[in-house]
Protein backbone atom coordinates (compact mmCIF):
# COMPACT_ATOMS: atom_id res chain seq x y z
CA UNK A 1 0.00 0.00 0.00
CA UNK A 2 3.10 2.26 0.51
CA UNK A 3 2.97 3.08 -3.44
CA UNK A 4 -0.42 4.76 -3.07
CA UNK A 5 -0.46 8.27 -1.79
CA UNK A 6 -3.82 9.76 -0.19
CA UNK A 7 -3.50 13.39 0.16
CA UNK A 8 -6.40 16.51 -0.15
CA UNK A 9 -7.86 17.23 -3.31
CA UNK A 10 -6.63 20.11 -5.04
CA UNK A 11 -8.32 21.53 -7.82
CA UNK A 12 -6.08 20.15 -10.83
CA UNK A 13 -7.72 16.76 -9.84
CA UNK A 14 -11.05 17.90 -10.85
CA UNK A 15 -10.66 16.69 -14.23
CA UNK A 16 -10.11 13.16 -13.26
CA UNK A 17 -11.94 13.68 -10.36
CA UNK A 18 -15.29 13.98 -13.04
CA UNK A 19 -13.90 11.17 -15.35
CA UNK A 20 -13.98 8.81 -12.08
CA UNK A 21 -17.98 10.09 -11.54
CA UNK A 22 -18.52 9.26 -15.31
CA UNK A 23 -17.53 5.65 -14.22
CA UNK A 24 -18.90 5.70 -10.95
CA UNK A 25 -22.12 6.67 -12.83
CA UNK A 26 -22.24 4.40 -15.54
CA UNK A 27 -21.72 1.25 -12.51
CA UNK A 28 -24.86 2.61 -10.76
CA UNK A 29 -26.63 2.16 -13.47
CA UNK A 30 -27.11 5.66 -14.26
CA UNK A 31 -24.54 7.33 -16.99
CA UNK A 32 -27.10 9.57 -18.44
CA UNK A 33 -27.57 11.36 -14.64
CA UNK A 34 -24.61 13.64 -14.31
CA UNK A 35 -25.10 16.64 -15.33
CA UNK A 36 -22.94 19.39 -13.74
CA UNK A 37 -20.37 21.13 -15.51
CA UNK A 38 -16.16 20.91 -14.46
CA UNK A 39 -16.29 24.40 -14.34
CA UNK A 40 -19.63 24.04 -11.42
CA UNK A 41 -17.43 21.45 -9.84
CA UNK A 42 -14.39 23.23 -9.86
CA UNK A 43 -16.07 26.34 -7.97
CA UNK A 44 -18.10 24.05 -5.76
CA UNK A 45 -14.88 22.58 -4.20
CA UNK A 46 -12.30 25.71 -4.77
CA UNK A 47 -14.09 28.78 -5.57
CA UNK A 48 -14.43 31.27 -2.50
CA UNK A 49 -17.08 29.31 -0.83
CA UNK A 50 -16.29 25.68 -1.11
CA UNK A 51 -19.10 23.13 -0.58
CA UNK A 52 -17.36 20.13 -0.86
CA UNK A 53 -13.66 18.60 0.04
CA UNK A 54 -12.15 15.67 -0.86
CA UNK A 55 -9.04 13.26 -0.55
CA UNK A 56 -7.71 11.61 -3.61
CA UNK A 57 -5.39 8.52 -3.93
CA UNK A 58 -2.62 8.88 -6.39
CA UNK A 59 -0.96 5.82 -8.08
CA UNK A 60 1.63 6.43 -10.85
CA UNK A 61 1.15 10.02 -10.97
CA UNK A 62 -3.01 9.20 -11.93
CA UNK A 63 -5.57 9.92 -9.40
CA UNK A 64 -7.24 6.28 -9.09
CA UNK A 65 -9.79 6.92 -6.64
CA UNK A 66 -11.62 9.90 -4.23
CA UNK A 67 -13.50 10.03 -1.44
CA UNK A 68 -15.75 13.11 -1.38
CA UNK A 69 -17.25 14.73 1.41
CA UNK A 70 -19.35 17.37 2.65
CA UNK A 71 -20.69 19.24 5.94
CA UNK A 72 -24.79 17.99 6.99
CA UNK A 73 -26.00 19.39 9.88
CA UNK A 74 -28.30 17.30 12.31
CA UNK A 75 -30.51 18.95 14.93
CA UNK A 76 -30.25 16.39 16.81
CA UNK A 77 -26.35 15.27 16.33
CA UNK A 78 -24.78 18.63 15.26
CA UNK A 79 -21.87 18.42 12.17
CA UNK A 80 -21.70 15.23 10.74
CA UNK A 81 -19.16 14.54 7.25
CA UNK A 82 -21.80 13.14 4.68
CA UNK A 83 -19.49 11.07 2.24
CA UNK A 84 -21.00 11.73 -1.18
CA UNK A 85 -18.70 9.43 -3.54
CA UNK A 86 -15.51 6.60 -2.25
CA UNK A 87 -14.86 5.40 -5.67
CA UNK A 88 -11.28 3.90 -6.84
CA UNK A 89 -11.38 2.58 -10.26
CA UNK A 90 -11.75 -0.76 -11.39
CA UNK A 91 -8.14 -1.68 -11.89
CA UNK A 92 -7.04 -0.63 -8.35
CA UNK A 93 -10.07 -2.41 -6.35
CA UNK A 94 -9.32 -4.96 -3.74
CA UNK A 95 -5.31 -3.33 -3.48
CA UNK A 96 -6.09 -1.52 0.25
CA UNK A 97 -7.14 2.29 -1.59
CA UNK A 98 -10.29 2.18 -0.10
CA UNK A 99 -9.68 1.79 3.50
CA UNK A 100 -6.88 4.53 3.12
CA UNK A 101 -10.02 6.68 1.53
CA UNK A 102 -12.18 5.63 4.29
CA UNK A 103 -9.50 6.08 7.41
CA UNK A 104 -8.52 9.57 5.65
CA UNK A 105 -12.24 10.54 6.56
CA UNK A 106 -12.17 9.21 9.74
CA UNK A 107 -9.43 10.84 10.90
CA UNK A 108 -10.63 14.37 9.43
CA UNK A 109 -13.73 13.66 10.94
CA UNK A 110 -12.33 13.56 14.30
CA UNK A 111 -9.98 16.44 13.20
CA UNK A 112 -13.01 18.87 12.63
CA UNK A 113 -15.14 17.49 15.65
CA UNK A 114 -17.74 15.97 13.47
CA UNK A 115 -20.12 13.58 15.08
CA UNK A 116 -19.95 10.87 12.95
CA UNK A 117 -19.83 9.84 9.18
CA UNK A 118 -23.13 8.81 7.04
CA UNK A 119 -23.58 7.67 3.50
CA UNK A 120 -25.72 5.80 1.37
CA UNK A 121 -25.13 3.02 -0.86
CA UNK A 122 -27.52 0.82 -3.25
CA UNK A 123 -29.27 -2.24 -1.82
CA UNK A 124 -27.54 -4.34 -4.79
CA UNK A 125 -23.80 -2.85 -4.24
CA UNK A 126 -22.82 -6.32 -2.22
CA UNK A 127 -19.08 -5.34 -2.37
CA UNK A 128 -19.74 -2.14 -1.40
CA UNK A 129 -21.86 -3.11 1.62
CA UNK A 130 -18.95 -5.85 2.65
CA UNK A 131 -16.61 -3.06 2.18
CA UNK A 132 -18.24 -0.30 4.59
CA UNK A 133 -19.14 -3.27 7.21
CA UNK A 134 -15.44 -3.36 8.27
CA UNK A 135 -16.26 0.43 9.83
CA UNK A 136 -19.77 -1.14 11.87
CA UNK A 137 -21.78 1.16 10.63
CA UNK A 138 -25.59 0.91 11.70
CA UNK A 139 -27.86 0.73 8.28
CA UNK A 140 -30.92 2.12 8.55
CA UNK A 141 -34.21 0.45 6.72
CA UNK A 142 -36.19 2.40 7.83
CA UNK A 143 -36.05 6.53 6.76
CA UNK A 144 -36.60 6.87 2.46
CA UNK A 145 -34.63 8.43 -0.07
CA UNK A 146 -36.29 11.56 -1.15
CA UNK A 147 -34.95 14.37 -3.62
CA UNK A 148 -36.76 17.03 -5.54
CA UNK A 149 -34.81 18.05 -9.03
CA UNK A 150 -35.22 22.05 -9.52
Amino acid sequence: MSEYIIRPAVIEDCPRMMELVQELAVFERAPDEVTVTLQHFEESGFGKQPVWWAYVAVADNTVVGFALYYVRYSTWKGQRMYLEDLLVTDDYRRKGIGRLLMDALVIEAKKKNFTGIIWQVLHWNEPAIKFYERYHPKFDNEWVNVSVDI
